[in-house]
């Protein structure tokens, strides 16, 4: 649905050749994580040094992976990044714990990892934020049950809704027609769910928030909080790009500091954990934590990683060090790209005016409009990418997204600065105020109804129809434009007039769009009668 990474088409590739060889080589003045001798001197986090306990025996294996503590392992691989990896790539042997019943290093590293974040309980994850939501959903709500969530929300808690049952009330999020970006929910548009649930007899089983967004904006989580307490609702936040917060004190609370009930975070997206690793945290007493245990069972891998379960030991160990000034180069970095940023005239950067109803936008995570140049967000990344070696984040129709992390560094830095700013000695400033997709009725989703829960529609009988045809019937695939990545039709919402304008709009565009069977969009899958 968005975008994790890049995916470069052959001239991106040949001309990363020439940019690899213009960079200098990282130095130790750019790496953050301390050099193996400092790590020595210090006591390795449980789980990691069980790890390489275990990884050091001189063990005769007859066990599972079939490599063989990298002895079978593929040769095009080790040449890449080595053997010790495999060496380290172990099953849950005895000395290692049970990810479902921890009793020794892994339970020993969630206990710290739940100090250090400030929860009742935490959870690693070795299946992503997409499995803690899957699990925060399925504990909360049960079949028939609803779930209030903005219509925003990631892909994950659409396929939450289908694994649970639960009906969805959505919250249509605030929208900016200016960036074509979505923002988060307010506690009014909270408070008013509730009440219009409770008007027909019935009750929330949990609120949804995400916060912050992709784009860094982050909703009033205490305020949420304290309202859905008052009701006994609780509150699960998608914090998946937000497992740095409260870490600095320029940098927004997190979401358990303001009293939320779970919270999932994508450990390896600003912090320094391995791609697919996570945490599930929980706080106060609304939600059993064994119903979370047994949902985690069915959910999570009986054979996960253990490269990704220290990974997350050893990002815990490695800001507990000294956690309120980690982010203090991050940070410097952040706010003077953007101080300069701002002086280039044809440039504008997203800040709270565009979103004037939430408290904070994320300081680590930068977004450039450039719709006054007469270029969309894809095109100015084509060209800091080929001119620079810029990798963005996440590029829009009218903006584009950097992510400031504990590895960014000064040379980088330049290179951004120098590519953002050739930009508008290169293109006219042209305010092409027309290509955005407003027409006066709110955001491309609004309006849309539901006919069938997403979990019946995940489950009925479809077919395949034309896009006219397709008109006033029950959406039968999750369509979702890339960007700005928000799902546009989600399995069981009628297809209305606006929402297929929209999509043909976007996608003449070039914009991808994912979920649908038909990525050319002439046919779309519809629920049968």
């Amino acid at each position: 649905m968005v975008k994790e990474t890049h995916t470069l088409d052959q001239g991106k590739k040949k001309a990363s050749m020439s940019l690899i060889e213009n960079c200098r080589s990282v130095t130790k003045d750019d790496i953050v994580i301390p050099d193996s001798s400092a790590v020595q001197q210090h006591k390795l986090p449980p789980l990691v040094s069980a790890l390489k306990a275990s990884a050091e025996e001189n063990a005769a294996s007859f066990h599972f992976p079939g490599h063989n503590r990298g002895r079978a392992a593929p040769s095009s691989l080790t040449q890449l990044i080595g053997v010790r990896p495999f060496l380290h790539d172990l099953p849950e042997l005895p000395e290692l714990d049970n990810l479902f019943t921890p009793e020794g290093p892994i339970l020993d590293a969630q206990k710290e990892a739940a100090k250090l974040f400030g929860a009742f309980e935490t959870w690693f994850l070795v299946g992503g934020s997409t499995c803690g939501i899957h699990a925060a959903v399925m504990a909360t709500c049960s079949p028939g049950e609803t779930l209030i969530l903005p219509r925003n929300c990631h892909i994950s808690a659409t396929s939450a809704m289908v694994l649970s049952g639960a009906l969805p009330k959505y919250i249509s999020p605030a929208y900016n027609f200016d960036w074509d970006i979505a923002g988060g929910i307010t506690p009014s548009q909270v408070e008013k769910a509730i009440k219009e649930l409770e008007m027909e007899g019935q009750k929330a089983a949990a609120v949804f928030v995400t916060s912050p967004t992709y784009h860094g904006i982050c909703s009033d989580v205490g305020s949420i909080s304290q309202l859905c307490h008052s009701h006994e609702i609780p509150v699960i936040v998608d914090e998946a790009h937000g497992a740095h917060l409260g870490f600095h004190p320029q940098l927004p609370r997190s979401a358990l500091h303001q009293g939320a009930d779970l919270a999932v975070q994508s450990t390896h997206k600003v912090l320094c954990s391995l791609t697919q690793s996570s945490m599930l945290h929980v706080s106060g007493n609304l939600v059993d934590r064994e119903r979370i245990c047994r949902c985690l069972q069915n959910l999570q891998s009986t054979s996960p990683s253990y490269l990704l379960l220290a990974s997350l030991d050893a990002t815990r160990a490695q800001i507990s060090e000294n956690p309120k000034k980690f982010f203090n180069k991050a940070i410097e970095l952040a706010v003077e790209v953007k101080t300069r940023i701002n002086k280039i005239r044809e440039l504008s950067v997203l800040d709270l005016p565009s979103f004037s109803d939430f408290p904070v936008i994320d300081p680590l995570r930068i977004t450039i409009g450039v719709w006054q140049l007469g270029l969309s967000g894809l095109e100015a990344d084509e060209i800091l990418y080929r001119k620079y070696g810029v990798v963005s984040e996440l590029t829009g129709t009218r903006s584009i997204t950097f992510a400031f992390n504990l590895g960014t560094c000064r040379e980088h830095v330049d290179r951004l600065i120098s590519g953002l700013e050739h930009l508008p000695e290169t293109f006219l400033p042209i305010q092409r105020i027309e290509d955005r997709v407003d027409d006066g009725c709110g955001a491309p989703f609004d309006g849309i109804t539901m006919s069938l829960s997403p979990r019946d529609a995940f489950f009925a009988s479809k077919r395949k129809v034309s896009v006219k045809d397709s008109l006033g019937k029950t959406c039968g695939e999750l369509i979702c434009p890339y960007p700005p990545g928000i799902p546009l039709l989600i399995p069981g919402e009628v297809i209305t007039e606006r929402a297929m304008a929209y999509l043909l709009q976007v996608r003449s565009k070039g914009i991808v769009v994912s979920g649908a069977a038909d990525p050319s969009l002439s046919t779309i899958v519809v629920c049968k009668p």
